[in-house]
């Protein structure tokens, strides 16, 4: 079932891109991030709870939980400062795939 979910600490298309490739590496299908609104919008094919869970680790561990699962002050700013790093990759990976 493809599934629309927020999620937070998405900047721009450099976390886009970290996401979008880490969810289809993951084997993940239907793939899009919308940054048009906010929060932002990611999309997946989940086919059960345990897909599920995979997607939700899989985004947490790359600095993106899902709007609503940060848990306090240190949790928000360790996800954030992982978000970070992971835009800053999917940055400079769009730009070597443009080369």
């Amino acid at each position: 079932m493809i599934t629309v979910f927020e999620v937070a600490n998405i900047r721009c298309s450099g976390c886009a891109n970290t996401i979008t490739k880490a969810l289809k590496e993951a084997g993940f299908t239907e793939v899009s991030v919308d940054l048009t609104c906010e929060p932002r919008k990611v999309t997946a094919e989940i086919a059960d709870d345990a897909q599920l869970a995979q997607f939700k680790a899989l985004l947490r561990t790359l600095g993106y939980p899902l709007v609503g699962e940060e848990e306090g002050t240190l949790d928000n700013a360790t996800l954030k400062l992982k978000s970070f790093v992971s835009c800053a990759i999917g940055k400079f990976s769009t730009e070597d795939e443009s080369k």
